[in-house]
């Protein structure tokens, strides 16, 4: 009887161990059970990337407004295109708006920054589903940055 009932809590303390690795997988993943929400896709051509990745975070001053869905290489131009999915409820972004890659911390992990354009009042356009956002700042890549401290600037020359 005795030995029964610390199976079934040896068990039990198996199976709330499983759970809780599954919901930390998740939650690193950065992903939900259910549905994902609905988002409309926003284009922007970078010079370089650096370390950004897909599933990367797209925000307005610390908030998460999106997510970069697809990273490719332009064919016409061979520069890197990333595909952003932006959340709907945030669909009033000016068309003079600019990204920028930025980084969390001096070696963090790499997210883009979205920063709202003006509003003109003479021309109501807002950034639209398949839109192509022409104000984008590549990735500060940290070793070009040694480089030049250390050798000075080649562009002087």
């Amino acid at each position: 009887m005795i030995s029964r009932k610390i199976e079934v809590l040896v068990g039990s303390f198996l199976l709330l161990g499983f759970a809780a690795i599954l919901m930390l997988m998740l939650k690193v993943a950065d992903s939900q059970l259910g549905g994902s929400e609905d988002s409309y896709r926003l284009y922007a051509k970078f010079d370089n990337i650096g370390g950004l990745k897909v599933r990367s975070a797209i925000k307005v001053g610390g908030v998460v407004v999106g997510r970069v869905a697809d990273i490719s290489l332009d064919n016409s131009d061979f520069s890197p295109l990333v595909a952003m999915d932006i959340s709907a409820k945030f669909n009033q972004f000016p068309s003079t708006s600019s990204v920028a890659i930025l980084t969390s911390g001096l070696l963090g992990e790499q997210f883009i920054g979205l920063t709202p354009g003006f509003v003109d009042e003479d021309e109501d356009t807002v950034l639209m589903a398949d839109d192509h956002i022409e104000d984008t700042r590549s990735a500060m890549v940290l070793e070009d940055l040694i480089g030049q401290f250390l050798y000075g600037n080649s562009d002087e020359e």
